[in-house]
């Protein structure tokens, strides 16, 4: 299984209050050990940025620009780092045509046209609801990818 790892989950990864830390924590860990091939793409790295950086109060973490560097650097010791393909944006511009894409939802349509760039046939997130309508790729939960890699 190869699997791009969706920014909610990073999200999770540094939110100390969040129930759902530990099940990220894990399906990381678990999926690494069995193999299971997780990277990370540049727009992901920049929602969990955005996301991190931006005040409590406004649904985000609070943190400071280098506590989320770190914890960008961090990550990235464990998954890799995929480089952006140069036809991103004709896949994109494919996907929400097909799909009839509108609002918000474009970007997890960049996300699904990065993962099938790279032949990745999964992606690891916490709101699988986002990536249905793709045929391509299978959204799976960290609880689900814990179970389905029990032996």
């Amino acid at each position: 299984m190869t699997c791009l790892v969706d920014s909610n989950i990073l999200v999770r990864l540094r939110d100390l209050d969040s129930p759902e830390m530990r099940v990220c924590e894990d399906a990381i860990r678990v999926g690494l050990q069995r193999g299971i091939r997780m990277y990370l793409c540049a727009q992901v790295l920049i929602e969990f940025w955005a996301v991190s950086t931006r005040p409590r109060n406004a649904n985000g973490l609070g943190l400071n620009a280098e506590q989320v560097y770190d914890g960008i650097m961090h990550i990235r010791q464990s998954l890799p780092l995929l480089d952006e393909p140069p036809d991103i944006a004709r896949r994109w511009l494919e996907l929400v045509r097909r799909y009839e894409v509108k609002g918000k939802e474009v970007h997890d349509a960049r996300v699904v046209a990065f993962a099938l760039a790279h032949n990745l046939s999964h992606i690891l997130t916490l709101n699988p609801s986002d990536f249905n309508r793709y045929r391509e790729v299978t959204a799976v939960t960290p609880a689900q990818l814990i179970q389905q890699q029990s032996p």
